[in-house]
């Protein structure tokens, strides 16, 4: 249907329905790390309780004619609900231009809105919720039969991207006789892996690490960390799988081309 309407009609009627899923994207950030139904009861302020009239869940609009404070007891909503609203929104319209409609379009952005998701909850709570990165694997893995990168290659990309993130994982602990890294910092690469397969699932790691070690370097040098700091690594993830999806196979290719 959206196929048939002028590139720019399309465009943008993809770009309001991402704002909206992105409201519901909003919803399973505040409710998952509280083992809430994502689904029940309506929204409410988490203040006073109070259930939202539905002009007061338009995305974006709602915050700024609100300017981001609860109607009723004028507790202040936070920015990150407009935020992921308009990040979401901007991620499906500019999905619907560049794949056009098919599988590999459903495919990325649902890969994109569990990437969302665990980059705002792991951000807050250090937490990757198994009910995003479970799923998340079979999901991948059931698409690569259809459409990229190809069952193979995304087989490999799970078993190798979780494998590789578990053998880090037990190394450090081995040496350090500490925990560096979390089980739900494992399945979410092999989610990432099922999606990309094991080529983008190991560059999404490289550049994870990467972003992390800066990161945490300019932490230790300003002085608001030290060595022991725990990093949500699963947002450098979602970072790193973003960066993969979108530039990783003209990456790739400069860097094979190169070298």
């Amino acid at each position: 249907m959206l196929a048939a309407l002028p590139p720019a009609a399309s465009i943008a009627i993809a770009t309001a329905f991402g704002a909206i899923i992105g409201s519901f994207l909003n919803v399973c950030i505040y409710r998952l790390p509280l083992r809430k139904s994502v689904v029940w009861p309506a929204s409410a302020c988490t203040s006073c309780g109070r259930e939202l009239i539905w002009y007061e869940n338009v995305p974006v609009v709602s915050w700024l004619i609100l300017r981001g404070r609860c109607r009723t007891c004028s507790t202040p909503i936070s920015v990150r609900y407009p935020v992921i609203e308009a990040i979401t929104a901007v991620m499906f319209g500019l999905a619907w231009w560049y794949y056009g409609p098919g599988l590999l379009l459903v495919s990325r952005l649902l890969f994109g809105c569990s990437l969302i998701v665990l980059f705002a909850i792991d951000l807050e709570h250090h937490l990757l919720p198994n009910v995003i990165t479970l799923p998340g694997i079979v999901i991948g893995f059931v698409f690569s039969w259809f459409t990229e990168p190809g069952w193979q290659a995304s087989l490999i990309g799970l078993l190798v991207g979780g494998g590789a993130l578990y053998a880090i994982a037990e190394a450090y602990y081995r040496v350090r006789h500490e925990e560096g890294l979390g089980m739900g910092d494992v399945k979410m690469l092999a989610m990432i892996g099922a999606f990309l397969g094991w080529k983008l699932g190991l560059l999404t790691l490289i550049l994870a690490s990467f972003a992390g070690t800066i990161i945490g370097i300019l932490l230790i040098v300003t002085r608001r960390g030290g060595m022991k700091y725990a990093l949500p690594f699963g947002a450098f993830l979602a970072l790193g799988a973003a960066a993969a999806a979108s530039v990783g196979p003209a990456l790739l290719d400069w860097y094979l081309g190169t070298f």
